[in-house]
């Protein structure tokens, strides 16, 4: 692998400096400074270390003696500077020392060396093979008897960029010495360089205070805090070059070779009126449904009235985030114990974009039936006319859409929904024509693409379903109704081969930049961190007879800040004369965009027994 030159490198460690002096014969214009934790009449006594030490100061470079490794920052000689890269070859307590107390020299390294380190600087560690614990060790040793290198890192809020062979034949001059504190080498041979950047901070969760128009009424209501960096995120503007926005493309440019696809422009409102919901929402289950109260609604504002047409209904919607002074939040933000046939005035967030299709659509017919043919040249060429002039043309919408779901690994609470719908004559088997591009498109993905009744099922394991088509029949009996949804995210996903789909959320520059370019799906995705380390902690506590399950996992998502992947009931006991129950839960903590150490997952867990005391009255066990 090739390292990319610094400015100015800083080694740490060093035995008789053979290393930092080939460092220099290298990178003649970085600047170097050489340190070993001996002082100097007892470095100098190893082999060759004089010549070593002229030739770093000959070629500019400065070296200090004594200086030890975990207490950087206590260095009076290395105060106000910082270094572009950190070295540390083959670092070892010394004598037999076990694997916990080389973790901890790790440990303690990483935490002292971010005191020294420029804001985009590496940290650079190399370890004998076996040693690190990750899967680039060959063979790779268990993980309690290894140096757990990345997960030591994550202490001090770095993660593994990169892992690379130390090439040793590089450094023709380098002499390793201090195998348990002899004058003897290291196993240099399949030795590993690990490299290290710091993560991006975690960005805490905020309640989002909303004003939108819905039904021509102006609402206040907040967002969810578990769902709060799923809104105004703006992957699919049309200057986006974020991975949803390439594969929407991706789709629509495929459709675009068939058949003419209108794309609404303007944004929906977030919030929708149960009763639209439930009159039109197909495959939408009302118990995945973010039910919200709302802080405040204006019962009258003609001005605000608008046509069905979406593109004018939701132009009003807009973040109000300074309206503490005219609200008082007077129920939770979200709830799970409603029935939308028996609540009037109910709103949830919307689990589909059905219901803003429909109103596009209808503003499209008035158009027509006005007497404007509001359609592009390209569209009317496009399109078949059949009985009735029906118009055989994609109509369609996209933005995100939030289902209040149990925490999995492909369970997504927000996702990016494409929804397309045309109408056509049924002798062009539209649905068969459908079915044929999309396994064409999508077959070298795995996705499979199966016919259920009259819809089509495109499901790829493990992520289960990414996609469906259902036809439905129109008043005219020579014409169908085909409506195309598609999961941008999982779509993504598979597409660019991410290991997580929390990435997609990502405010990582290092993600994004990635995609700057414009790849095509089938790009694979370079991971930025390196072998995350997942990390188990049990939960156990009494609840009463008023336990909501979904407040739990929204519990989770707001105090992990989404770093739980997995939950698992593991236990459940139900007291035979109190009315209380005992659940246990096992969470999995893992993260593939930020560094998450023991300590941090440990952080976030204890904040959740807090949480859930506070919040939900239960008695953590």
């Amino acid at each position: 692998m090739d390292v990319p030159p610094a400015r100015s490198i800083l080694l740490v460690g060093e035995g008789n400096f053979s290393f930092s002096s080939s460092v220099c014969q290298l990178e003649a214009e970085s600047s170097i400074t050489a340190t070993c934790l001996q002082h100097q009449e007892e470095a100098l006594r190893q082999e060759g270390a004089a010549i070593n030490i002229q030739t770093i100061q000959d070629s500019g470079g400065c070296v200090l003696f004594g200086v030890d490794c975990t207490k950087l920052g206590e260095c009076v000689s290395l105060q106000g500077r910082v270094f572009d890269r950190v070295v540390f070859n083959f670092p070892h307590c010394g004598r037999k020392s076990g694997v916990k107390k080389n973790r901890e020299l790790l440990k303690n390294f990483f935490l002292s060396c971010i005191q020294v380190l420029a804001e985009d600087g590496e940290v650079h560690v190399s370890l004998c093979n076996g040693q690190g614990g990750t899967p680039a060790d060959k063979p790779r040793r268990e993980w309690h008897n290894s140096w757990q290198v990345a997960a030591m890192a994550a202490e001090a809020h770095l993660i593994l960029s990169a892992v690379c062979p130390f090439e040793n034949e590089n450094y023709p001059s380098y002499k390793c010495t201090g195998y348990r504190s002899q004058d003897k080498g290291f196993h240099v041979e399949k030795a590993l360089l690990h490299i290290f950047s710091r993560s991006f901070p975690y960005i805490p969760v905020q309640i989002t205070h909303m004003e939108e128009v819905v039904e021509g009424e102006n609402v206040h209501y907040n967002i969810p805090a578990e769902l709060s960096d799923y809104v105004f995120r703006r992957f699919l503007s049309p200057d986006s070059v974020h991975p949803v926005k390439l594969v929407q493309d991706f789709f629509l440019k495929e459709l675009l070779a068939h058949w003419s696809v209108s794309m609404a422009t303007a944004s929906a409102p977030f919030l929708i009126a149960a009763k639209q919901l439930h009159s039109c929402c197909h495959g939408v289950d009302n118990s995945q449904c973010y039910w919200i109260h709302l802080l405040q609604r204006d019962l009258t504002c003609p001005a605000e009235r608008k046509d069905p047409n979406i593109q004018e209904a939701s132009s009003a919607s807009k973040a109000a985030c300074n309206k503490e002074n005219r609200m008082k939040s007077l129920w939770p933000a979200c709830s799970s114990d409603v029935h939308p046939e028996v609540e009037s005035g109910l709103y949830a967030l919307r689990p589909t974009l059905l219901p803003q299709l429909n109103e596009f659509l209808a503003g499209k017919e008035a158009q027509l039936q006005g007497g404007r043919d509001v359609r592009s040249e390209g569209e009317k060429n496009k399109n078949d006319e059949g009985c009735n002039g029906a118009i055989s043309s994609f109509f369609g919408i996209s933005g995100v859409v939030f289902r209040n779901i149990a925490i999995s690994l492909w369970a997504l609470p927000a996702f990016h929904q494409l929804l397309l719908r045309g109408v056509f004559p049924s002798d062009t088997e539209p649905i068969k024509l459908l079915r044929s591009r999309l396994e064409k498109l999508l077959s070298p993905y795995r996705v499979s693409v199966a016919t259920e009744e009259r819809s089509l099922q495109l499901t790829v394991e493990p992520l289960g379903l990414v996609g469906e088509v259902f036809q439905s029949s129109v008043a005219d009996s020579c014409h169908v109704t085909i409506t195309v949804s598609l999961n941008l995210d999982l779509l993504a996903v598979l597409l660019f081969s991410l290991p997580d789909w929390r990435l997609l959320w990502s405010h990582e520059p290092r993600f994004i930049r990635q995609f700057s370019h414009g790849p095509p799906p089938g790009t694979p995705f370079c991971p930025f961190s390196l072998h995350p380390e997942p990390f188990s902690f049990d939960i156990s506590f009494w609840t009463g007879p008023s336990w909501e399950e979904k407040k739990f996992y929204a519990a989770i998502r707001e105090a992990s800040l989404g770093t739980v992947e997995q939950v698992q009931l593991m236990d459940t006991f139900s007291h035979p004369d109190l009315s209380q129950t005992s659940y246990c839960y096992r969470l999995t903590y893992h993260s593939h965009t930020h560094a998450l150490s023991h300590t941090q997952a440990l952080m976030f867990h204890k904040h959740l027994e807090l949480l859930l005391s506070s919040r939900l009255q239960v008695t953590i066990r």
